[in-house]
């Protein structure tokens, strides 16, 4: 699942790298009715898995991997494997405030290649501000593999903390790499894909 600030495009030079036929790359977006949220997005991701009968994994990158997160503490029957790429499982509040502030002095035109209007770009960014996952980590019971950008330091402390929480999970550091690892290391993604 992509990040904020991407679509499911963004997935391609990764899906390209692995032999995975059956994979499913939401447009994350389009599946929140009306007002775009992170409850309306993860209410969406609920409906479109409801009648799947056999377990899945989950690969999401920043807002996908809070998203996985969440939805394997929810449905963790479900999950087969979680691979979560640059995530938190404790929203950084200054850090949503700051990225707000960057996004109000963007120009509506940025937000054209995400998809969504300026203003709902805003919004998904406020309503995951409270976001905090640390009491319902424990119904974790999938492995988790973690990637983390060497150079992504607003995710690397979060992602060893967490690699700490779930005994189960392996935190993987990419050398030289940022925090979009779809765009900027895929081969590392798809080598873990086609590890599981």
């Amino acid at each position: 699942m992509h990040g904020l600030g991407q679509t499911a495009r963004d997935w391609q030079a990764v899906i390209s790298r692995t032999t995975l036929p059956d994979a499913d790359c939401p447009e994350l977006f389009s599946l929140s009715k009306g007002n775009i949220s992170y409850s309306g997005i993860l209410a969406g991701l609920e409906k479109r898995y409801r009648n799947e009968k056999e377990s899945f994994r989950i690969c999401g990158l920043s807002l996908g991997a809070l998203l996985a997160l969440d939805y394997a503490i929810r449905h963790g029957s479900q999950i087969s494997s979680l691979v979560l790429i640059g995530v938190q499982y404790k929203v950084p509040t200054l850090l949503i405030d700051f990225q707000n502030l960057l996004f109000r002095c963007m120009p509506q035109k940025s937000f054209a290649d995400m998809g969504m209007a300026k203003q709902d770009v805003i919004s998904l960014s406020r309503s995951m501000r409270s976001l905090d996952f640390s009491r319902g980590l424990h119904k974790i019971k999938c492995p988790v593999t973690l990637l983390c950008g060497e150079k992504d330091h607003a995710n690397l402390k979060a992602s060893r903390q967490l690699e700490k929480l779930l005994p189960q999970a392996k935190l993987h550091i990419i050398p030289g790499a940022g925090h979009e690892l779809n765009q900027c290391a895929p081969d590392a993604i798809a080598a873990v894909l086609a590890e599981e």
